[in-house]
């Protein structure tokens, strides 16, 4: 690792070293998690700090533009740590030449989506660079919530927890990378991107014991499950069978050699509960907006540790391991 690829930031394996080996090596509290927010405990309360930055091409999609997926990214990874997000702060990078109509259009759509998440966007800061030196738009986006359950973590799931999925996979990256290359055609993929406020706050009203929030982004569902058996020390089993995939999706993954597993979401939230608790929090998350397709589609067990396999239809059994190398760049 002598220089920066793209796979440094594809959410697979090799992202996973260089926060590992370069970032989390020089300024890691000890014992700091490896979720998706940071939690802060002060005298009064316990928040969620987290930050993302956002360089997606094109700039519009179909289901959503670069302002929308700031926003909504940034506020679901609030909720992983079952927190209820409070302020946003924005930091934009624009190109010289950038049309100012694009740049209202993608602020509106900031705003529209914070507006559908509860939360603000109360400060922030904007920087020019000149032509060619960036791609249109840069966004940075920085959140902070207030922690409604303590200990919801990638390291709290436990053997015999039921492994939940709120929707279908593989639409956001598909949906952005068809419009990158001018390929959609008649295919209705849209990205699915979206924050996922109500679904959240109706499993902790609802005083479901939820153990584990994850969103499934860079490196897709596979990414993301292999990341909880790690933090967790447990194995991960999911039914090929029962995921949830849009036929059109299927079609184009397969056409262009993905696995739907591996490609990114937006507006998706993989949850673990105990068992006993899982046909109530599908049902709470079915009865909330953006979960009416949620499916159970697994179980942790107790090892090997780390280890995520698929049983598929012929009840033989395939590793799903960490991604690796760049599937789709600038989908995020």
């Amino acid at each position: 690792m002598s220089r920066i690829l793209l796979s440094h930031g594809a959410g697979g394996r090799d992202m996973l070293r260089l926060i590992t080996e370069v970032f989390r090596s020089r300024y890691s509290p000890a014992g700091v998690s490896q979720d998706d927010s940071a939690v802060l405990l002060l005298d009064a309360a316990s928040l969620a700090l987290t930050t993302d930055a956002f360089v997606v091409s094109p700039l519009f999609f179909p289901g959503g533009d670069i302002g929308r997926l700031a926003v909504a990214g940034t506020v679901n990874d609030l909720l992983t740590a079952a927190a209820q997000p409070l302020a946003l702060a924005a930091a934009f990078i624009l190109e010289e030449g950038l049309p100012l109509a694009d740049l209202e259009r993608i602020v509106g759509s900031m705003q529209e989506t914070a507006a559908e998440a509860g939360v603000s966007i109360v400060t922030g800061d904007t920087k020019v660079v000149p032509r060619g030196s960036a791609d249109q738009v840069f966004i940075t986006t920085t959140g902070v919530g207030r922690i409604l359950r303590p200990g919801v973590s990638g390291a709290a799931a436990r053997p015999g927890d039921a492994v939940l999925l709120t929707g279908t996979i593989g639409d956001h990256g598909t949906a952005v990378m068809l419009a990158r290359e001018n390929l959609l055609g008649a295919a209705p993929i849209v990205s699915d991107a979206a924050p996922l406020t109500e679904i959240v706050l109706n499993l902790v009203q609802a005083a479901i014991p939820v153990h584990a929030l994850r969103d499934p982004t860079r490196g897709g569902v596979a990414a993301t499950l292999n990341e909880i058996a790690e933090q967790s020390q447990t194995a991960i089993e999911i039914e090929e069978e029962r995921l949830p995939v849009q036929p059109a999706v299927a079609a184009a993954c397969e056409a262009l050699g993905l696995d739907p597993l591996t490609v990114a979401n937006e507006g998706k939230m993989v949850v673990i509960v105990p068992p006993a608790a899982a046909d109530q929090a599908l049902a709470v998350i079915r009865g909330s907006r953006y979960g009416a397709n949620a499916v159970r589609i697994g179980t942790v067990s107790a090892g090997p540790a780390g280890r995520v396999q698929v049983r598929t239809a012929f009840g033989t059994a395939r590793l799903l391991e960490m991604p690796t190398g760049e599937l789709l760049p600038r989908i995020c």
